[in-house]
């Protein structure tokens, strides 16, 4: 079904209400994942332990050891990133401003260029900065080293509600102009990141095909085909505690797909998605065709 529904949804994404106003049948992700070998990460060891179960796994921390966890490089969930006051307000700041409907189940507020990810065409188009009421969100990056020096040039709220049953089907993010870190901050909910190995079945498939012109720049080297048999039949299960910062990066953003199942929203989620441009629009070839939507990414404006 092609076309787009009243509740913003097209092609194969679908939310509640469409599944039952066009009688939909969409077969349970969760259910498929489940029939794989489940591996949790841990944010207190930061390995990957047995078990669906995120919540389950964290309260085991005191039973694992280092021998039987699984690593995952490209990995960083950061507790506590946003104080609870800090959180509210953000999330009222948010609320403040318009939301458009989204596809899944989804409600968004994008601020960054217009990009064309089939064609490999960027624009500024109305993009004219941020809202000053998230400044100091993307100011804080500078005290996480693994953001020193991530320019936003896109940042997108989004909200999942599960009366309408949000979510995200797997997909890896862009690779022609999204960069390498890929940054999620919680303003509300906790939820989980589904992660599962990319097989590549179509070519050009989520402009991959573009990272071996800067795969020698990641900061996070790609695992060797012999490296990714470990994952091989196993589904990892990543928590996003609310107020927390989630941040993927090589072999965890490049060769995994990654997720959110209806089924892990079980209440208002809101989160902001933070991206930078890959090193072709930095410093490469590119680099002209950025600096229009670099400049107007240093500005704020008043809500």
């Amino acid at each position: 079904m092609n076309t787009i529904r009243p509740c913003g949804c097209k092609g194969v994404r679908t939310c509640l209400s469409c599944e039952q106003d066009f009688q939909i049948a969409k077969p349970s992700l969760r259910e498929q994942f489940q029939q794989l070998e489940s591996w949790s990460y841990c944010v207190h060891c930061e390995l990957l332990q047995p078990g669906w179960d995120t919540t389950k796994v964290q309260d085991a921390h005191g039973e694992h050891t280092k021998d039987e966890g699984l690593p995952l490089p490209g990995i960083l969930v950061q507790e506590e990133f946003l104080s609870a006051e800090e959180g509210s307000q953000l999330l009222a700041d948010l609320d403040a401003l318009p939301w458009d409907i989204s596809q899944s189940g989804r409600r968004k507020q994008n601020f960054g260029p217009k990009t064309n990810f089939k064609k490999r065409k960027l624009q500024v188009g109305s993009f004219s900065g941020f809202p000053r009421t998230t400044e100091y969100v993307q100011r804080r990056f500078e005290e996480v080293p693994l953001l020193r020096g991530f320019q936003t040039i896109e940042q997108c709220s989004l909200e999942y509600e599960p009366s309408k049953g949000a979510s995200i089907d797997p997909h890896v993010d862009d690779c022609w102009i999204w960069g390498e870190r890929v940054v999620t901050v919680n303003c509300l909910g906790d939820a989980v990141l589904t992660l599962t190995p990319y097989e590549v079945q179509q070519a050009g498939k989520y402009n991959l095909d573009l990272v071996a012109h800067y795969e020698q720049e990641l900061r996070e080297p790609l695992l060797t085909d012999e490296q990714m048999t470990k994952y091989e039949g196993k589904v990892l299960r990543i928590p996003m505690p609310n107020l927390s910062l989630i941040v993927l990066l090589g072999p965890a953003r490049y060769q995994f797909e990654h997720s959110v199942l209806r089924e892990d929203v079980q209440e208002r989620r809101v989160c902001i998605a933070y991206r930078e441009f890959t090193p072709m629009y930095i410093n490469g070839e590119d680099r002209h065709k950025g600096d229009s939507v670099r400049e107007k990414s240093q500005l704020f404006w008043e809500t």
